[in-house]
């Protein structure tokens, strides 16, 4: 029941002393440990939030489940005392231009206040300090919309108070700079007339700071790529998180094109040329110290350049295979492919499945002080140092055929391919092997036997294809259940015949039930956090090597494949469903049927 007191006592900050009264009155604190801590900040000048000094205490609830009182726990606690809704801040919902429009952050400051949506109809202002009402009084004659007030953590207020103020000051600063319709390099072009020509400094300071700002977001959030897309009258910025696009921010076309520019100044290309696509990239730090790359991609479309940033963690080259999802049978099938000394192993799947990882954290098992691992790739995706790496370059005729043909004559042991496009280099790949190396490469097919079929449509012969090839992996990549908040649930019939769905023909038990995303904070309240890999390896058996021909029939290399021992990608994800790893939603998304002969 809410707390008549919110609306009735006079105006006044919290006091630590009046909070810990109402957690003792509520049993969720003892007393004895209240007036430790109010004897303790007695003389002190109190400077923090009440619920933080709480927080920093590291006490557990009295009552059940003794859970540790958080920030989170007790801003929501104390946002039911006085009947307001707890708001958790997530900064990639927040229009920053628009909540900052509403008030001052001078203003926002003084009563400990922070607008965190804005709407045709209200305004919905964060508060820490639900006895200071003043300020809406003053407000909405000036706003003319109704003020919902919420409860947010203090600390969030606090942080967000400084950055969405500074990072609005510095897009409205830059844009006042320049036109608002100021990309020259774009198709359709709006003439305003009156206007000067004007366009940005690319190292202007309020730029620098967006930039940064937006780097180091994109990293909090684990984004693995951030898209910078031009529209006819904004720019769109989105962040690619656990294999999904978020929007997240909307900025002035002109301030757009100034941060392209400074990204492409940083990443070494050319600022000037807009009409082709580049590529580049950067190598910076996150702000606990830990080194990012980041590869760079621009395009041009018809309201401008348009840039892609793909951010890679060097932590991924240190997973090993269990965190990459592969299961105890995954493991040993393709170590027994991968510590032979020659051969050809192929990695099958679309864009973003995950496949440079699985041969890069594999290279680097591999590439030991006695082996020589060198690689051809394009672009090279993550600079390792224990690798020779090579990139490819078109524009002098150096595809990837021509580097093979150069990395043979550099004494290799392992050879990375990036990709297997055409005859020429499939034939250098199999010389390769043919002469004593063991060589890694990657084709795009739905599933591993279709890497067999693709090779033979490309022209090369079966017998060679006998030969060389040791083994074929297919690979997706399936969002995890975040392990905060999932729940598990009897299964219900629609999921029971999702289930038979999946893992038809095959004979697979049924679990008893299953795990559902939820959301929490933990997870930015998408109910997933990570993504893992599933895994289908064929490996060429004496018997397979038999079946290939020119005229071969997928089905029958399928049939046999799975005769031998191989586990399709839906298998593969019926088990981490079993396992509650992920749903079934997600194996059925991305995992292609899988058929038998």
């Amino acid at each position: 029941m809410p707390n008549k007191t919110a609306n009735t006592v006079h105006e006044h900050r919290l006091a630590l002393a009046e909070v810990l009264g109402l957690l003792v009155a509520d049993a969720l604190v003892l007393k004895a440990d209240a007036d430790t801590l109010i004897a303790a900040n007695r003389l002190k000048r109190l400077v923090v939030h009440p619920l933080v000094i709480i927080a920093d205490q590291k006490w557990k609830s009295q009552q059940p489940p003794n859970k540790q009182l958080t920030l989170e726990d007790l801003g929501e606690w104390l946002a039911g005392k006085m009947g307001l809704e707890y708001f958790h801040i997530d900064p990639l919902k927040v229009d920053f231009t628009a909540v900052t429009d509403v008030m001052s952050s001078a203003y926002a400051t003084r009563f400990g206040i922070l607008p965190v949506q804005v709407t045709t109809r209200e305004v919905v202002v964060a508060t820490t300090e639900p006895y200071l009402r003043e300020w809406e009084k003053e407000l909405a004659p000036i706003l003319r919309k109704e003020i919902r007030r919420v409860m947010a953590n203090p600390v969030d207020v606090a942080r967000y108070l400084v950055e969405f103020y500074n990072l609005a000051r510095s897009v409205k600063k830059a844009a006042q700079s320049g036109l608002q319709s100021g990309n020259l390099a774009s198709f359709e072009q709006l003439v305003e007339l009156g206007r000067s020509n004007q366009q940005f400094d690319a190292n202007d300071q309020h730029i620098v700071n967006i930039v940064d700002w937006l780097w180091q977001y994109a990293f909090d959030q684990r984004a693995s790529d951030i898209h910078i897309e031009p529209r006819r009258d904004l720019g769109l910025v989105r962040f690619r998180i656990d294999g999904v696009l978020h929007q997240v921010y909307q900025i002035p076309m002109t301030v757009m094109a100034a941060m392209t520019s400074r990204i492409k100044i940083l990443g070494r290309m050319d600022v000037v040329e807009k009409r082709r696509p580049q590529d580049g990239r950067i190598k910076t730090r996150t702000a606990d110290g830990q080194e990012v790359e980041l590869r760079l991609s621009t395009l041009p479309t018809a309201f401008g350049e348009k840039l892609v940033m793909r951010i890679f963690d060097p932590e991924v080259l240190v997973r090993d295979f269990t965190e990459l999802g592969f299961s105890d049978d995954d493991q040993s099938r393709w170590k027994s492919m991968s510590q032979r000394p020659n051969g050809i192993i192929l990695v099958t799947g679309p864009t973003g499945s995950g496949k440079t990882t699985t041969l890069y954290s594999t290279l680097k098992q591999l590439a030991t002080s006695e082996v020589n691992v060198c690689t051809i790739e394009d672009p090279i995706e993550m600079v390792e140092p224990a690798f020779n790496q090579m990139q490819v370059l078109q524009s002098i005729d150096l595809g990837f055929a021509e580097g093979v043909r150069a990395l043979m004559r550099q004494d290799p042991d392992i050879i990375m391919v990036g990709e297997i496009r055409d005859l020429q280099t499939a034939e250098m790949a199999i010389q390769a092997a043919l002469t004593g190396h063991l060589v890694l490469s990657t084709l795009h097919t739905n599933d591993a036997p279709s890497a067999i079929t693709r090779m033979l449509d490309l022209g090369v012969p079966s017998y060679l294809l006998s030969a060389t090839v040791l083994g074929i992996m297919a690979q997706r990549l399936v969002r995890i259940l975040c392990p905060h908040c999932k729940k598990s649930h009897p299964a219900n019939p629609e999921e029971d015949t999702m289930w038979d769905n999946l893992v038809t023909p095959w004979k697979a038990n049924r679990p008893t039930h299953f795990h559902r995303p939820v959301g929490c904070l933990e997870c930015r309240m998408t109910g997933y956090m990570g993504r893992v890999g599933l895994y289908e390896i064929l490996m060429l058996s004496p018997d397979m090597k038999q079946t290939i021909s020119a005229e071969s029939d997928i089905a029958k290399i399928r049939d046999l494949a799975f005769r031998e021992g191989m586990k399709p990608l839906r298998i593969s994800g019926a088990m981490k469903v079993a396992a509650g790893v992920t749903t079934l939603e997600e194996v059925v998304k991305v995992a292609p049927p899988a058929e038998r002969a």
